[in-house]
């Protein structure tokens, strides 16, 4: 009995070995005339590039698009809050932005944050009406319109789609070899007659390293997007603080809003005023700086400039 089942892994991992090798052949095959016909390395990086700028381009502008309609917010009219606009009026003379559109929506929870798409628009929770005062709503209204001012949804939307690009062709590159040296790894293993021997072989070692090589350069290229992401936030914050030159609204805003609520994991949440947890993972896995982080610094700043604003 033993000896037949070797034998019938045997013939398997013969056949298994033919396969591999002749769809090893057939793609080496079908590439050739491709990398034959490859263009000028600085041709190919000009096109992946734009190819990937484009891409991210276009999902910006969809996924606003889409936003817009799945938040079924109403357009704040003038003449229903004419301080509300005199304060974003007065904010859109001193930065370089465009009037954006007020939009109210009923949010999961009490929040505020910008999207792009012409001039842009800045969604806001209705309970934040009754939650700040008058000088909280001017800093929240500057912190948003920073974000619109640099362009931060789109510049992050594009960096993403060059991550997802990146890590995509080598992804597309490494394919081959990880096919190619585990199915041989497997193959071999079975000619033993001992098929969990495979991941310990020189070619299963080379598989698992592949696959780590995709892995660790999606995780890096991800990590270093979130930290763009989290500068932002606090670029943002002292842009609202240079345009208000109140940093104790701004910061007493961030309180409010914590307070509030709790953030919610669903697809608005990176574009929430909020932040995260005070975790070392968490912290690297957030969109936003921890909040005691921003108040902290927002603080220092009002001690510096005498003490906090009263309302």
């Amino acid at each position: 009995m033993a000896v037949t089942r070797r034998l019938l892994m045997a013939v398997v991992g013969l056949l298994s070995l033919l396969v591999y090798l002749a769809a090893a052949y057939v793609g080496y095959a079908l590439l050739l005339p491709v990398w034959d016909s490859r263009p000028s390395p600085l041709v190919a990086v000009l096109v992946i590039t734009g190819t990937a700028v484009g891409l991210g381009v276009v999902n910006y502008w969809a996924a606003t698009a889409r936003l817009k309609r799945s938040l079924d917010a109403v357009e704040l009219p003038r003449a229903q809050s004419p301080e509300t606009y005199r304060h974003l009026d007065a904010l859109v003379e001193r930065m370089d932005v465009a009037t954006p559109t007020l939009l109210l929506a009923d949010l999961p929870v009490p929040n505020a944050f910008a999207i792009g798409g012409g001039a842009g628009a800045i969604v806001v929770d209705r309970r934040l009406f009754r939650l700040l005062s008058a000088a909280e709503f001017e800093a929240l209204l500057a912190h948003e319109l920073a974000h619109l001012e640099t362009r931060d949804a789109l510049v992050q939307t594009v960096a993403y789609s060059l991550v997802q690009t990146v890590v995509g062709l080598v992804g597309l590159v490494l394919f081959p070899v990880v096919v190619l040296t585990g199915g041989i790894a497997r193959s071999l293993a079975l000619l033993r007659g001992d098929p969990s021997s495979w991941s310990q072989s020189v070619l299963g070692r080379t598989q698992r390293y592949a696959l780590r090589v995709v892995a660790g350069l999606g995780l890096v290229v991800t990590l270093l997007v979130l930290g763009y992401s989290r500068r932002r936030e606090l670029a943002a914050d002292e842009r609202a603080v240079e345009v208000t030159g109140n940093p104790g609204a701004l910061a007493r805003t961030l309180r409010t809003i914590e307070r509030a609520s709790e953030p919610e994991f669903g697809p608005l949440r990176q574009l929430y005023v909020h932040g995260e947890g005070d975790e070392e993972l968490s912290r690297l896995l957030s969109t936003h700086p921890p909040m005691d982080e921003r108040i902290q610094r927002l603080r220092e700043k009002a001690a510096q400039q005498g003490g906090f604003r009263r309302r």
